[in-house]
């Protein structure tokens, strides 16, 4: 299971990257407010080809929608901040049948993908 608190940005990367080895595309659908702050509707979304937190590949779509805040500092992202419904994505992450960590380990076994993260 995810839990957040105990996740680092390395083991959030990597478990991403094993599951969407396609990408976990972050579409801007609407932006409300422009510079210093921009707020925007998104939609995050991918195919779940790779086994996630000990939960095997279903080969769907998953994807969720939310609210994203940025700051502008300098013409560069200084700070951000994403609202989202947490259950829209674990959901579709987590209908797979369980999986011991063997298979997790084969179906991961692309070289690129194992060693980004």
């Amino acid at each position: 299971m995810l839990r957040p608190e105990k996740e680092t940005d390395e083991s959030s990367h990597k478990a991403f990257v094993t599951t969407f080895p396609r990408g976990f595309a972050f579409e801007v659908l609407k932006v409300y407010t422009g510079p210093p702050e921009i707020v925007l509707k998104f939609r995050h979304w991918g195919y779940n080809e790779g086994p996630f937190k000990g939960h095997a590949p279903t080969g769907d779509l998953v994807e969720f929608y939310g609210v994203a805040i940025y700051q502008d500092e300098g013409m560069k992202i200084g700070r951000v901040e994403l609202f989202y419904e947490r259950g829209e994505l674990l959901g579709g992450l987590l209908k797979g049948a369980a999986i011991d960590s063997s298979a997790m380990e084969a179906a991961s076994s692309c070289p690129i993908l194992r060693n980004t993260g």
